[in-house]
């Protein structure tokens, strides 16, 4: 949907700014920082570093200052990473559009003593305000009222994205990628294939793509099918597709994180060459430094701790029919907690649509996982962190990496 306002105006300039994700996002941001943190860094950093740069994209308005390096295990850093849509590369391969979107929009924020970590999934129709920004071609955007978020990239590129975030959230993101679709189907095979889970089979013609009941190794074409999938899961909805893109990311880290990967020197540089060929990074991420850094900090949090949550919102305002609406309570108490580093868990039944946690797991989501006793059936509540205290957040749905879950067929 092109902008509906297009004087020239100056973007505003945002203050000072205080931190890699596959897609969609957080199992990327991991897959890439944890490659940092081993010694293929040293064996392939070079070269990999020359691809880093010459892919990166500047994030910064001329009058602002880069954000200071990261150093080890030092304070907190948010990053989002941008799933696109029609990106210059991509061609009609998976259909026809008329502009480029921000289809998938992840912000994962790590706290200052790196003990948590929070994910928050926007969906791509809701509803917001935008800020003004610069578009690819150098047109300026007026600030725009009550438009979908995934308007963003087509208003100014991955910078105009990241604006539209912090002004939403009240947070400051000085990290950011690009994620092709070609980067979600490379790093799948990179590591071997992820599993995923159904409550019955599934069967979407217009991505195509049809799985059993189950549990499915999917991997390629696959895993992306299943990511896209809107139509095949839950009630139809891209709301329904978040829960299962939380499931996958939810299962890529578990395996990621997992002797089988790390000890594994050519799938560990295999994962980083996908990601410096197929994820743009902004100019104040591709510092080596700043990646190893926060490669250090992902590797120490439990994936207990690492919580995945949708952006509060509702389909049912007449005035917005079909799209998201934005629940601001909600919204304000979750930013709030992730603002002040505050650990929280999700309360009872916070399974998003389309997903079910899985009380008749007697096997791990990832074979490389130890096996775990099965949660209890009338509970989906997440556990607080060991000897830190904890609020529960009800009323926003999500799921922490560790826990099992399986999508629901449409």
């Amino acid at each position: 949907m092109p902008p509906t306002n297009t004087n020239p105006r100056h973007a505003r300039r945002h203050g000072g700014r205080p931190v890699l994700s596959i897609l969609i996002v957080v199992g990327m941001t991991l897959a890439v920082a944890l490659v940092g943190a081993t010694s293929v860094a040293a064996i392939a950093g070079f070269s990999l570093a020359k691809k880093v740069e010459a892919n990166s994209i500047e994030i910064l308005d001329d009058d602002e200052q880069a954000p200071p390096s990261i150093g080890e295990y030092s304070g907190a850093f948010n990053i989002l990473i941008v799933g696109v849509d029609n990106d210059s590369e991509q061609g009609d391969a998976y259909g026809e559009r008329g502009s480029t979107l921000n289809d998938v929009n992840l912000m994962l924020h790590v706290s200052a003593d790196h003990s948590n970590a929070v994910a928050v999934s926007f969906p791509r129709d809701l509803i917001v305000d935008h800020p003004t920004c610069t578009g690819p071609d150098g047109a300026e955007y007026s600030e725009a009222y009550g438009e979908p978020i995934n308007i963003a990239m087509g208003r100014g590129g991955l910078a105009c994205v990241v604006r539209t975030v912090e002004q939403l959230t009240g947070l400051n993101v000085p990290y950011a990628g690009q994620v092709s679709f070609d980067a979600v189907v490379q790093m799948t095979d990179a590591i071997g294939g992820v599993t995923i889970c159904l409550t019955d089979s599934f069967d979407d013609p217009w991505i195509p793509l049809a799985l059993p009941a189950g549990y499915s190794e999917i991997s390629g074409a696959s895993a992306l099918g299943f990511l896209r999938s809107r139509h095949g899961v839950g009630d139809g909805s891209d709301l329904g597709r978040i829960s299962s893109q939380q499931q996958y990311l939810s299962s890529l880290m578990r395996k990621i994180k997992s002797d089988e990967t790390l000890t594994d020197l050519s799938k560990l540089y295999s994962l980083a060459n996908v990601v410096a060929t197929n994820v743009r990074l902004s100019s104040t991420l591709t510092s080596a430094d700043t990646m190893i850094s926060m490669a250090q900090a992902l590797r120490t949090i439990d994936l207990d701790n690492i919580v995945f949550v949708q952006y509060p919102g509702s389909t049912g305002d007449s005035n917005y029919p079909g799209k998201v609406v934005p629940l601001s309570d909600q919204a304000d108490e979750l930013f709030a907690l992730i603002a002040s580093d505050q650990p929280f868990t999700l309360g009872a039944d916070s399974q998003g649509i389309g997903t079910v946690a899985d009380p008749s797991v007697t096997a791990p989501v990832d074979p490389a996982v130890p096996a775990e006793e099965p949660s209890a059936p009338d509970s989906t509540e997440s556990e607080a962190p060991a000897g830190v205290d904890s609020v529960v957040l009800d009323g926003v749905t999500g799921q922490t990496a560790q826990q099992a879950t399986c999508a629901i067929p449409n």
